[in-house]
């Protein structure tokens, strides 16, 4: 697989909660550390996602904003 992005984790699929219309997919990319992607439920079922299964989580944005309390 070759992709343009540059911020690529790989990871393992800790949960995924299906809707409707989107799943909702958690990766564990380092211990103790995930991240929740947003896909739809065809992309799920296509990818053949489940629980376990080692995917990449692929970021690709021009802005990364900081909040603060």
């Amino acid at each position: 697989m070759k992709i343009s992005a540059r911020n690529v984790l790989k990871g393992t699929i800790k949960a995924i909660e299906i809707g409707v219309v989107n799943a909702e997919v958690v990766i564990e990319v380092a211990p103790g550390l995930e991240m929740t992607s947003i896909i739809t439920k065809t992309s799920c079922k296509n990818l053949g996602l489940a629980l376990g299964n080692e995917v990449y989580a692929i970021v690709k944005a021009t802005n990364v904003m900081i909040g603060i309390d």
